[in-house]
């Protein structure tokens, strides 16, 4: 079975700003000032009607950063991701026709799971990157935790209820690739414009990721 899962190496931020954009024009100034603050990752969730046209503007205009597809729930979604330009995609579970779907336009994707089955499932169908969501709900740290024991060669990049203050715990663990959360790209900020303050809120995530000894 050919693996298809989250390539790392394309970039070097292990945290993933989780973005709702109402608005596609604040698409490629959030980018820059992500990629001001050390985040070269940027998850646009398909939960507006502007994250189409904002993947695609940030694909075209800032190769730099890694833009993907957030929320992808449906097989269809998978066809307008990739006409987008995202380069990856997310989604909070993980069902056969969805993989069969990203496996064939060759999408790098990362699958939602939270429960030990929904992980050696996940597993068995070639993924070794997944996505523990809601991350809160599952058990959060100590879920994580758990889970390495039976399943030490899974990665998980945890994703709802993350926060600057437990962050660095979630990051210090070694069955955490990455997490994601949606703290960096707050709502007023980014109605206001106020990409300072953005820039601000990534290099704190950016340094608190540094000092993170696993």
């Amino acid at each position: 079975m050919t693996t298809t899962c989250f390539t790392r190496p394309t970039f070097t931020s292990r945290v993933v700003p989780v973005i709702v954009l109402n608005d596609a024009a604040h698409a490629v100034p959030l980018a820059h000032a992500l990629l001001a603050g050390g985040i070269d990752v940027m998850e646009i969730t398909l939960r507006s009607s502007a994250a189409l046209a904002a993947i695609e503007a940030v694909a075209r205009a800032v190769p730099e950063m890694q833009v993907g597809a957030g929320t992808i729930t449906r097989v269809a979604d998978v066809a307008r991701v990739v006409d987008a330009g995202a380069s990856f995609a997310l989604s909070p579970g993980c069902t056969d026709a969805l993989v069969h779907a990203v496996r064939v336009a060759g999408l790098p994707f990362v699958p939602g799971v939270m429960t030990p089955g929904e992980v050696m499932r996940t597993r068995d169908m070639g993924f070794e990157l997944m996505k523990l969501f809601p991350a809160a709900q599952a058990g959060g740290l100590a879920m994580l935790k758990a889970l390495s024991g039976p399943l030490p060669d899974v990665a998980f990049c945890p994703t709802g209820g993350i926060s600057p203050d437990n962050l660095a715990d979630f990051l210090a663990l070694p069955n955490v690739a990455m997490a994601g959360g949606s703290w960096l790209t707050p709502a007023d900020a980014l109605s206001q414009g106020d990409w300072a303050r953005i820039t601000r809120l990534a290099s704190e995530a950016t340094q608190s990721a540094k000092n993170v000894s696993i």
